[in-house]
């Protein structure tokens, strides 16, 4: 066997410990965001699943918060994807149709699959400060892409000028509510029905004018 920094079976140290990561955090998704959810998972339980040995665990990761970390990251980022393509495809549209687009692309992704629903807005919270101040930070990115979306549509004259800032906040609280009470089967709706709501619930937030 090669030295740390040589190569293996074809595979260089650095692309094993990437592997390696991957398959720990693919377990920790299904552990996590499914059964036993984070705060009964051990990592005994995650090595098992993930195939490999405590002793490669902690040489990737410090502890199981510091892997919901990086899930809850994963999970905002293929979110975040998703709206940045629908951001793009709706390029020169109204703020209203725009605004449909980047929330049906939200919904979308954010519910496709309940384990990263379930990591996004349930595991997350009350974990600790230091991830409680992660999940505030990227929350804050949702919030200024709203806040961005409404000042540029206010420069164009489709919405009149103002601080958007409180009202980008409520809304994106208000996303994150109804998306965790859509999945745990507090009310019935279809897709469309999540989406046209939360559409109409952002027009009245930034009360745009009647301009295409």
């Amino acid at each position: 066997m090669a030295g740390p920094t040589g190569t293996y079976g074809g595979r260089s140290a650095q692309e094993r410990r990437a592997e390696r990561r991957e398959r720990f955090l693919r377990a920790a998704l299904d552990q996590f965001g499914d059964r036993p959810g984070y705060r009964s998972a051990s990592v005994t339980a995650l090595c098992e699943a993930a195939g490999l040995s405590t002793r490669q665990f902690y040489e990737e990761f410090r502890n199981l918060e510091e892997v919901l970390a990086q899930l809850h990251l994963l999970v905002n980022d293929w979110t975040e994807q998703a709206v940045l393509e629908a951001l793009s495809g709706a390029a020169g549209l109204a703020f209203d149709r725009r605004m449909a687009a980047v929330l049906r692309a939200y919904v979308t992704a954010a519910t496709a699959d309940p384990r990263r629903l379930r990591i996004a807005f349930v595991e997350i919270i009350g974990v600790s400060e230091e991830l409680e101040r992660q999940r505030l930070v990227r929350r804050s990115r949702w919030v200024e892409l709203i806040l961005a979306e409404a000042e540029a549509a206010a420069a164009r004259g489709e919405v009149a000028p103002r601080d958007y800032r409180i009202a980008a906040t409520a809304f994106i609280g208000a996303v994150n509510g109804l998306l965790h009470d859509w999945t745990a089967g507090q009310f019935q709706a279809s897709l469309d029905q999540v989406v046209d709501e939360l559409a109409a619930l952002l027009r009245g937030a930034v009360r745009p004018t009647d301009r295409d």
